[in-house]
């Protein structure tokens, strides 16, 4: 309620409403109080005048993350990769403040001490779970916030677009390299994904039970767009599947029983191993979307194998062999008579 009290020849307002903090204003005129006073009334009453701020006052943002992280992300399907962002996250002084506190520049900036240190592409993996941390906060928790701080802590990324394939004689040195590995695992992970351009999280979620021998197809029930697809299945990545497939399959289980975070540790010492520079595991991808083309796969086939929804960025992954391009030039200039050196 609202009350007005006259103070050394002018009106002094005073609205209170329950979980709001109490406004104050002074006027000349009584009636510019009254009416200041009722519009401010009937905000509250619409639910205009803004949350309260003494919850928010009582909840630290590292509160709002634990507990996000404790009950949220075990149920996400990137629940490892989540935890590990909003862990390195809580190392932060950020997380001290309390929510009352907080406001869009806390993030911009640090967003912009975090580009510093790493790239804009990790910076804004990093962000993702903590702005879906806030959204979930308001719709779900109800927590009377009255935007989300991360609004404007947008991550413009610069076009690095990869185009690193398979040199010569690499994946013969990778080969080569892998004998000497602990786990067994590792190479028929990378002549899997050379053979079917799975990315590095559908093969270690792939179960025996998604695998159709007969009709030489895997089913990819998770993906990175969230739609399924179903692979098509050379002879060779049937024999892989078959030699690491145990006496008794457990249909539930993954074929590839290897944790993200192995994979990934094997991966970098079997390229220090056998001698190859800048080479990440998802190029594997690149050059099997590459080979497809160059085999003479049309746009739309390619497509139903690597889960491409955009063209525009399929194009990006596929990179025609320039070798191949030559010898289809060389070709063709014999057959119109034109000397091709």
């Amino acid at each position: 309620m609202a009350s007005i009290r006259k103070h050394r020849g002018k009106f002094q307002v005073r609205v209170r409403r329950q979980g709001h903090p109490t406004l104050t204003r002074t006027f000349n005129t009584q009636a510019d109080a009254k009416e200041w006073a009722t519009f401010q009334e009937r905000q509250a009453d619409r639910g205009e005048l803004g949350p309260s701020r003494k919850e928010l006052e009582t909840i630290t943002l590292a509160d709002l993350v634990i507990r996000y992280r404790n009950e949220v992300v075990p149920g996400k399907r990137h629940g490892v990769t989540d935890t590990f962002a909003l862990n390195l996250f809580l190392k932060h002084s950020i997380c001290k403040k309390t929510l009352a506190a907080l406001t869009p520049v806390d993030f911009t900036s640090y967003r912009d001490e975090r580009l510093n240190k790493i790239s804009p592409a990790s910076v804004r993996r990093h962000l993702t779970p903590i702005r879906h941390m806030f959204r979930h906060a308001q719709e779900v928790w109800k927590l009377p916030l009255s935007m989300n701080p991360l609004v404007g802590a947008k991550v413009v990324n610069a076009d690095k677009r990869r185009e690193r394939r398979l040199r010569e004689n690499e994946k013969a040195r990778l080969l080569e390299a892998g004998k000497k590995t602990r786990n067994k695992l590792i190479i028929p992970i990378v002549r899997f994904a050379l053979e079917t351009a799975m990315r590095r999280g559908e093969i270690l979620s792939l179960r025996w039970r998604d695998v159709d021998e007969q009709r030489a197809t895997a089913t990819l029930l998770e993906t990175k767009n969230g739609h399924s697809r179903v692979i098509p299945l050379t002879d060779t990545a049937l024999h892989i599947l078959r030699a690491v497939a145990p006496e008794e399959k457990d249909e539930d289980a993954t074929v590839f029983p290897v944790p993200a975070n192995a994979l990934r540790l094997s991966w970098e010492r079997l390229t220090r191993r056998a001698k190859i520079d800048d080479l990440h595991f998802h190029d594997l991808r690149h050059e099997s979307i590459s080979r497809f083309f160059e085999m003479g796969l049309s746009v739309p086939e390619v497509a139903s194998i690597s889960g491409h929804r955009d063209m525009r960025m399929l194009f990006r992954y596929a990179h025609a062999n320039h070798a191949s391009i030559r010898a289809k030039l060389r070709l063709i200039g014999q057959d119109e008579g034109i000397s091709v050196s």
